[in-house]
């Protein structure tokens, strides 16, 4: 397939510059995949699409505000995105240390030996190696780099959002039930979910559980390729409790992503194998092979700690494109896409890319809100 096969026009005062002001009264557009119709209805009406023995999976990645504004020691501003953090220490169990990835804009000029001064002087950085056209910056954090991004670091919003971020973006630029460190961008679908809505879902017996998956620049990363299959996605941290994959096996009913980094999760290879609906195995049998598969190491783009007892991780590189056979999700909650991403082309891959092209047409002409800080729809 071909990158421009994903590319579309979208009038710019359709780009969501603020949340709405209630999360659940978002624009939620239900698309049945099956005969192509198409529902305009309001966030909270999900409830009514759910039904008792369903599974909600939804991605509890916090964004920390890793972006930082600072300036070089010889006087030029600079500003700093800083990525994995955390996520590289915990996934290799070597302790914390205080050189990180970042993106630098501009970065013409940052050379190895850089100095970077953030605040009055509060956090600094020296630029040690260079990567690929990355820089890898040393902070003189005292191994707590956190902390300091949560005083002097600024919420990652996309640059698509023409504005300067706000104290409302603290809270709004993350789903309420976020909990475990680690994303520079906000798992967006979840955003429409509010603690009353979930407690009202979970009393409709409709299971909810949560995966990890920690955002990163990979996710954004532009297609360059003409050919998409030459893209190659950069590996992203993930985690998945063995509850959640015994809930899994044991649902009732549909099993329904919330995001696509969540989609992402639950179709790596050593976890949606282990529930592959087209494999024709006996459900004792299946959960048998499924035990077996989750003892493995190697995950889907890199290297999974089995731990058998709790939970399981790895890194994941899985670019889903029209093409790909679905093995564990039945249903995606997501908000509206950019063009030509990798986003759009695994909600293509999930509904067939025709019929998403006429639904976003739809919701274009219905004047849907796009991408973060917009609506959403519901493919079921």
């Amino acid at each position: 397939m071909k990158l421009s096969d994903f590319d579309y026009n979208l009038p710019k005062e359709l780009i969501a510059q603020y949340p709405t002001e209630k999360r659940d009264e978002s624009r939620l557009l239900v698309l049945h995949k099956d005969t192509g119709e198409i529902e305009h209805r309001i966030f909270r009406d999900i409830i009514e699409y759910l039904n008792p023995g369903d599974l909600l999976v939804l991605n509890n990645t916090k964004v920390l505000p890793a972006r930082l504004m600072g300036r070089k020691d010889t006087g030029g501003k600079i500003e700093a995105l800083v990525l994995n953090i955390g996520i590289e220490h915990r996934a290799e169990g070597i302790g914390e240390r205080d050189e990180y990835e970042a993106l630098l804009k501009p970065a013409r000029g940052c050379k190895i030996g850089s100095k970077i001064i953030f605040g009055d002087g509060e956090l600094n950085a020296e630029v040690t190696r260079i990567e690929n056209g990355r820089r890898f910056l040393k902070f003189d954090c005292n191994s707590n780099l956190e902390k300091a991004l949560n005083k002097l670091g600024q919420m990652p919003l996309p640059p698509y959002i023409k504005r300067q971020t706000n104290d409302s973006d603290i809270e709004r630029y993350q789903t309420v039930y976020a909990s475990k460190n680690g994303a520079v961008a906000a798992p967006t679908a979840g955003l429409h979910f509010t603690k009353k809505l979930l407690e009202e879902i979970s009393e409709k017996r409709v299971d909810v559980e949560y995966v990890t998956l920690h955002v990163g620049y990979g996710t954004f990363k532009p297609v360059s390729n003409e050919n998409i299959t030459e893209h190659e996605m950069e590996k992203e941290y993930f985690e998945i409790e063995r509850k959640v994959t015994e809930a899994i096996k044991n649902k009732k009913g549909r099993l329904i992503a919330v995001g696509t980094t969540s989609v992402r999760v639950l179709e790596s290879k050593e976890i949606a194998s282990s529930f592959d609906k087209s494999s024709g195995r006996s459900p004792e049998r299946s959960r048998r092979a499924s035990l077996v598969s989750l003892a493995r190491n190697d995950v889907e783009g890199g290297h999974c700690e089995a731990k058998p007892k709790q939970s399981h991780n790895g890194w994941t590189s899985l670019f889903i494109y029209p093409g790909y056979k679905f093995k564990a999700v039945d249903a995606l909650l997501t908000n509206f896409h950019l063009p030509k991403t990798t986003l759009l082309m695994l909600v293509a891959a999930f509904c067939g890319r025709e019929l998403l092209f006429k639904t976003y047409q739809e919701a274009i002409r219905e004047k849907y809100r796009f991408y973060s800080y917009g609506d959403t729809m519901l493919i079921i």
